[in-house]
Parts: C-alpha cells; structure tokens; sequence
C-alpha cells in the first residue's frame, strides 16, 4: 500500500508539474504574440500613417505633374531628331514612372482617390500645378517633329521641371511625411540637374 501511495503521488505530482509548465509555456507564447501584434500595428501605423494635407496636395499634385511629363516624353520618341532628346526622354519615363506608382500607394493607404489619369486626352491635367503644359500646348508639341520638336520639347520641360521643383520645396518645407519628403528632395536634385542639362542642350548654359 505504502509503495502504491508513494506510485500515485509522483504521477500526480509529475501532472501538476507538466501542467504548470505548459501554462507557463502558453502564457509566453501569449505575450510574445500580443508583442509582435503590437509591433505590426505599430509599424503599419508608422507606414501608413504620420502624413498631413501638405502630404496629400503634393502626392495629388505630383502625380499630374508626371503623368503629363510622360506623356511629352513619350512623344520624343517617334518625333525627335536629336539622341539626346530620345535620351533624355527615355530617363524622365523611366524615373517619374515608379514615382507615380509609389505615390498612388501612399494616397491608397491614407483613404485618398488617387487622381484620375487624363493624360493623352487633350485636357489641362492640373491647372492649379505649377509648369503645367495648358492643352493647347500639347497640341503644339503632338504637331511638332524633327529639330522643332525638340527645341519645343526641352524648353517646356525646362518650365515643367521648375514647377515640379516648386512644388517638391513646398512639400519639403510643409510635409510630415518623411517618404515624401525623401521622394520631394531626390526630385529637386534629379530634376534641377536636369534642368541645367537642357539649358545647355538649348544654347543657354
């Protein structure tokens, strides 16, 4: 008997252990979820959240803004007689291209419309934006080809390029965002080297 007690004891001793053990288990388990919950919800608000008006105006703005320095690029290519211009061209597509595409993310995830896209329709895109080419200026530059296309081309980029420096200054000075003030700095070095870059193609630096 004595044996037996002493048999049933440490099997109900060793339970108890195992049980303690596994409660503390979970409870770890518990917490280490609830922290990396917590985390995510931390660095999701972080990454979608931390913007203001100023950030919504130039994502808005900006994205016009491209869309329609595309588009005159996109002209360059059956229209224009210098390489250069081709050149030049084919780098403003493939730059500003990605930038729309990060900046519709960002206006998704903060519960923004993401303008319509009215390039290649004949419309003024956004007249409220600085360096905007009006719909008749469009027209002239779809009509032109050979060596006054190009002229024709560097000299509007050259205005395009300004209000887009413009406006990515206002955002650096006004936004809260820090994507887009990163996104608003690397477009006034980018743009502004573009800018004398053309000026010289034109005679002018």
């Amino acid at each position: 008997m004595t044996a037996q007690r002493r048999f049933v004891r440490r099997t109900v001793a060793l339970a108890v252990t195992a049980s303690v053990a596994a409660l503390t288990l979970t409870a770890c388990g518990g917490d280490s979820d609830s922290k990396t919950s917590s985390g995510t919800e931390t660095s999701s608000g972080t990454r979608t959240g931390g913007h203001n008006a100023a950030d919504v105006s130039f994502s808005k703005e900006m994205i016009q803004h491209h869309r329609q320095a595309v588009e005159m690029a996109g002209l360059a290519a059956d229209r224009a007689s210098s390489a250069q211009v081709k050149s030049l061209a084919t780098k403003i597509k493939g730059a500003q291209d990605p930038e729309i595409k990060t900046m519709s993310g960002w206006l998704t995830s903060w519960g923004e419309k993401v303008p319509q896209d009215m390039s290649g329709m004949g419309h003024d895109m956004s007249s409220s934006a600085p360096g905007m080419m009006t719909g008749a200026d469009m027209g002239k530059l779809e009509k032109a080809s050979g060596a006054m296309f190009d002229t024709m081309f560097l000299n509007m980029m050259v205005e395009h390029h300004e209000g887009a420096v413009d406006m990515a200054k206002t955002e650096k000075a006004d936004g809260k965002y820090d994507p887009a003030t990163e996104l608003a700095a690397d477009v006034i070095t980018a743009q502004s080297a573009e800018i004398e870059q053309m000026n010289k193609m034109l005679g002018k630096g």
